[in-house]
C-alpha cells in the first residue's frame, strides 16, 4: 500500500499537492479526495501514488480527510490527455481535470458547533465555582452537551440558534465546516431509466457523394489506426446522414462514437434524430442541463449504459470507453475554444483523445477553418468533398445590396432595403418563411451624449453599455453589470441623450411596425435566457408558428427548415471592423452558413446580403458560395501577416484590478523578453506590450503581448521561461494569462 498520494486541486498554482493515505481507503489514480488546504477543504483529483517527494518532511503531510470514489472518476486515458493539456496550454492540472470531472461529487457539506479551549476553560471554571460571571442556564447546558461530543450538527441547534451565536461571539464555541462523502438523492430523469426502443428514420439512399465518403471514413475505421478526415460538405448536402451512418459502423465494431457540436442550441434536435436512430444507447452533455442530468448522464456513459454521445465543447471529456469515432460538426466554429482557463479549443483537444485510441476522426463544415483546409492542402488530412445538395437541389440565389446606393437612391436611412422588403412581403404573401440575421444584441448599441460627446460606460470595463428596451436598462455584454437608463448624462448632467445604432431587439420592433400582420419572434442570448426558451422558439418556428425570425448568430447554423425560402443579412460586414486577424473569416463563414438556411425543401431559396462594404472579399466569396475564392485570398493574407496557419500563436495577457501595478508587471514581462539571448529569440516575433482592445475588464486593467513563433517548441520555451519569471517575480496567481492558439485578440 503507498503511503502518500499527489493530489491535483482546482487552484492556481502550477503543481500537485503530497497528502497521506488512510490506511482503510486503498487509492489510484483518478480517484477524487477531499484534502485540506489551508483553511478550506477542497475536492481534488489523485494524480500518482507512493513515498513522498525527496526533502519533504512526512510530518508535515496532512492525511487524506475523504475519498470520494470507490474506483477511479478518471480513466487512465483521461488522466493521459489531462497531462497533455496541462503541457500544452500551460494550465495547472488541477484547473484541467476539474473540468474534465462531471458538475460536482456526491458530497454532503457539514457545519459542526464543537468547543473552543476557551469554552473548556470557561466549564472547567464554572464546574468549580471559579468562573467570574454568571452565564445562562441554557449556555451552560449546551456547553455541557459539546463537551460530551466532538461536535453537534447545526442544523439539529436550530432552536437554540441564539444560544449559540452567543456563545461564538464569546469565543466558547466554533463552527467546524467540513466536506464528507455521502449517498447521492439525485435522481436520473424517467426518460433516461427507460431502455427506449430505437423507432429508425425512413431509410433513404445516399447520394455518390456521401456514399464515397462515407467509404472513405469506413476505410479509415477498419485500419484501427488515428485518422483524421475533413468532410467539406455544402450547406444541405446532407453531412449529418454521413455522421449517422458512420456511427453504425462504430458500433459494429464494438467501439463508442462521440460527436460534438457547438452550440447548445443546436443539441436538441441533432439529439432527437441521433436518439430516433440509436435510442437508448445516446447521452447528452452540455452546461445548459441541470446538474442532476449532467451528473445522470455522465454516469450513464461511465458505467457503459450509453456509448455514443452528442455534446458541445467539454464533452469531449466524456468517460467513454474504447471510443472508435470522434465526429466534430461546424469544427470552424469559434464556440469551440473556451475562453477561461483551461483555455482549450474542442477541436483540437478532440484530435489528440482520438490518436491516444487510435480512433478515427471527422472534422465537418460547410466552411473549414483556414488550419484545417490548409492541413488537408498538406496532406495532413484526408479531404472529403460534397459539392452538392441532395436531391440536386440548388444553392439560394444571392443578391447583395449596397446600402451606400441604396441610401443616395431613397434618401432614407432605414433597415430594410426596398428589395428586402418587397421579399418578405412576398413571402409572407406565400405563407413562406423568413430569417432576418443581424449579429448584434440588444436594442441600440450604446447612448450618447450629445452635449459632451460620452458614452455611458460599464462601471467594471472600458466599454459602452448596451440598451435593451425589453428590460429598460443598458447592460455589459462581457461582465455582466446593469443600469437603469439615465435621464442626463453621468459626465455633463446634461439631458440630451441619443440612442445609436440598432441590435436585433430593434429589428425585431422595426419588422413588426413594417409587416403588422406577421406573426415574429427573435432568438438570441437574451430571449433565450431561461431554460428550454431556445427550444421553444425553435420549435414555434419549425411548426411554422412564426412567419418570420430575426436573430442573432444563433439562428445561422444547423437549423434545416424546409420552408424558409429567404434570408435576409442586415448588416453583412458589422464583424469586419473588429481588431483581428479572423475577422474576414468570421464574416465569410457566417454569410455562408446563414444563407445555407434557405432552399433547403422543395422550394427555391433567395438571400439578400445588406452591406456598406460589398467589395471586400469575404462579402463576395459568401455571396458566390465559393470557399476556394475566399480560401485563395485569406492563405495569401495569413503569409504575408505572418498569422497561422504559417505561425504559430500565444496571447499573454497581464491584468491587475490596480493600472500601476498592471503597468508595473508588463514592464518587468517586457524586459524579460527584452534580455533573452538571441538564441531562444530565433524564430519568435513578440509584438507589444500594448494596451489590450479592451483596456479595463470585470475591474481589471490590461495588456497584452503577441507571440508569433514558427514552430511549437520555441513557442512553448519562451511560454514556460515567461511563466517561470512570473513565479521568480511573485506576480500574483491570477495576473498572468497564457492564451495558446487564440481564437480572438479582442
Amino acid at each position: 500500500m503507498p503511503d502518500y498520494c499527489e493530489v491535483a486541486l482546482p487552484v492556481p498554482l502550477d503543481k500537485l499537492f503530497t497528502y497521506s493515505v488512510p490506511d482503510s481507503h486503498p487509492l489510484e489514480p483518478g480517484v477524487r479526495v477531499i484534502v485540506p488546504f489551508g483553511k478550506r477543504q477542497l475536492s481534488g483529483v489523485v494524480v500518482g501514488c507512493g513515498p513522498p517527494p525527496e526533502g519533504l518532511d512526512p510530518k508535515t503531510i496532512k492525511p487524506v480527510k475523504t475519498v470520494l470514489d470507490e474506483g477511479p472518476a478518471l480513466s487512465a486515458e483521461l488522466l493521459q490527455l489531462g497531462r497533455w493539456l496541462a503541457d500544452y496550454y500551460l494550465v495547472p492540472m488541477g484547473e484541467v481535470l476539474a473540468t474534465m470531472l462531471p458538475p460536482k461529487p456526491s458530497v454532503l457539506r457539514k457545519t459542526t458547533v464543537v468547543l473552543t479551549t476557551e469554552g473548556q476553560k470557561e466549564l472547567l471554571a464554572l464546574a468549580s465555582a471559579k468562573s467570574r460571571e454568571l452565564i445562562p442556564s441554557e449556555d451552560q447546558k449546551l456547553l455541557e452537551r459539546l463537551a460530551k461530543r466532538k461536535g453537534i450538527r447545526r442544523e439539529t441547534l436550530r432552536d437554540v440558534a441564539d444560544v449559540v451565536a452567543r456563545l461564538r461571539r464569546r469565543g466558547w464555541v466554533a463552527l467546524d465546516k467540513t466536506m464528507e462523502a455521502g449517498a447521492s438523492r439525485r435522481r436520473e430523469p424517467v426518460w433516461e431509466q427507460e431502455a427506449a426502443v430505437p423507432q429508425l428514420t425512413v431509410p433513404f439512399d445516399l447520394t455518390a457523394r456521401q456514399k464515397e465518403a462515407l467509404a472513405h471514413i469506413r476505410q479509415q475505421m477498419e485500419t484501427e489506426r488515428f485518422g483524421v478526415l475533413l468532410l467539406h460538405g455544402v450547406t444541405g448536402s446532407g453531412k449529418t446522414e454521413v455522421y449517422l451512418r458512420a456511427i453504425e459502423l462504430a458500433l459494429e465494431r464494438k467501439r463508442s462514437a462521440l460527436l460534438l457540436v457547438p452550440e447548445i442550441v443546436l443539441t436538441p434536435a441533432v439529439t432527437d434524430l441521433f436518439v430516433s436512430r440509436f435510442g437508448s444507447r445516446v447521452s447528452l452533455l452540455h452546461s445548459g442541463l441541470s446538474d442532476t442530468e449532467r451528473e445522470a448522464q455522465w454516469r450513464r456513459v461511465k458505467t457503459g449504459r450509453s456509448d455514443v454521445v452528442v455534446g458541445t465543447r467539454s464533452a469531449v471529456f466524456a468517460p467513454l470507453d474504447r471510443p472508435g469515432l470522434v465526429i466534430v460538426d461546424e469544427e470552424h466554429d469559434g464556440s469551440y475554444k473556451q475562453e477561461d482557463a483551461p483555455r482549450y479549443h474542442g477541436r483540437d483537444v478532440a484530435i489528440v483523445r482520438a490518436r491516444d485510441a487510435g480512433a478515427t476522426v471527422v472534422l465537418g463544415s460547410a466552411t473549414p477553418a483556414i488550419e484545417s483546409r490548409y492541413n488537408a492542402a498538406a496532406g495532413k488530412y484526408q479531404l472529403l468533398e460534397i459539392e452538392q445538395r441532395i436531391l440536386d437541389r440548388p444553392m439560394a440565389e444571392t443578391f447583395v445590396v449596397d446600402m451606400r446606393e441604396e441610401f443616395r437612391e431613397t434618401g432614407r436611412q432605414h433597415f430594410f432595403s426596398r428589395r428586402l422588403e418587397e421579399e418578405i412581403a412576398a413571402r409572407l404573401a406565400q405563407r413562406e418563411q423568413c430569417l432576418i440575421l443581424l449579429n448584434r444584441r440588444g436594442y441600440s448599441a450604446f447612448v450618447l451624449c450629445r452635449s459632451c460627446g460620452k458614452a455611458v460606460e460599464c462601471e467594471n470595463c472600458s466599454i459602452v453599455l448596451t440598451y435593451h428596451r425589453r428590460m429598460a436598462s443598458l447592460e455589459c455584454h462581457y461582465c455582466g453589470f446593469e443600469r437603469g437608463v439615465p435621464r442626463a448624462c453621468p459626465e455633463c448632467a446634461s439631458e440630451h441623450l441619443y440612442f445609436m445604432g440598432e441590435g436585433s431587439e430593434k429589428i425585431e420592433d422595426a419588422l413588426h411596425r413594417r409587416f403588422s400582420e406577421a406573426r415574429i419572434g427573435r432568438l438570441d442570448r437574451d430571449s433565450a435566457r431561461g431554460r428550454g426558451q431556445a427550444e421553444m422558439i425553435l420549435a414555434a418556428f419549425r411548426s411554422h408558428e412564426l412567419d418570420i425570425l430575426v436573430g442573432t448568430q444563433m439562428i445561422a447554423k444547423g437549423h434545416d427548415i424546409h420552408t424558409v425560402t429567404l434570408v435576409g443579412v442586415i448588416s453583412a460586414d458589422v464583424g469586419l471592423a473588429r481588431p483581428d486577424f479572423r475577422a474576414a473569416e468570421r464574416t465569410f463563414q457566417l454569410m455562408t452558413q446563414v444563407s445555407g438556411r434557405a432552399g433547403r425543401g422543395a422550394l427555391p431559396g433567395e438571400v439578400i446580403i445588406q452591406t456598406y462594404c460589398p467589395e471586400h472579399y469575404a462579402i463576395r466569396a459568401a455571396a458566390a458560395q465559393d470557399y476556394a475564392m475566399f480560401y485563395k485570398q485569406e492563405v495569401r493574407f495569413r503569409e504575408l501577416m505572418h498569422y497561422p496557419p504559417f505561425t504559430v500563436l500565444a496571447n499573454i495577457l497581464v491584468k491587475h484590478p490596480s493600472a500601476e501595478t498592471a503597468l508595473k508587471l508588463t514592464g518587468k514581462l517586457g524586459r524579460h523578453f527584452e534580455s533573452l539571448h538571441p538564441e531562444h529569440q530565433k524564430g519568435l516575433r513578440i509584438l507589444g506590450p500594448a494596451t489590450a482592445p479592451i483596456h479595463r475588464l470585470k475591474k481589471d486593467y490590461r495588456y497584452q503581448f503577441l507571440i508569433k513563433a514558427s514552430n511549437r517548441r520555441a513557442l512553448r520555451e519562451l511560454l514556460v521561461s515567461c511563466r517561470e519569471f512570473a513565479q521568480r517575480e511573485s506576480f500574483p496567481a491570477t495576473s498572468l494569462i497564457v492564451d495558446v492558439d487564440p481564437q480572438t485578440l479582442t
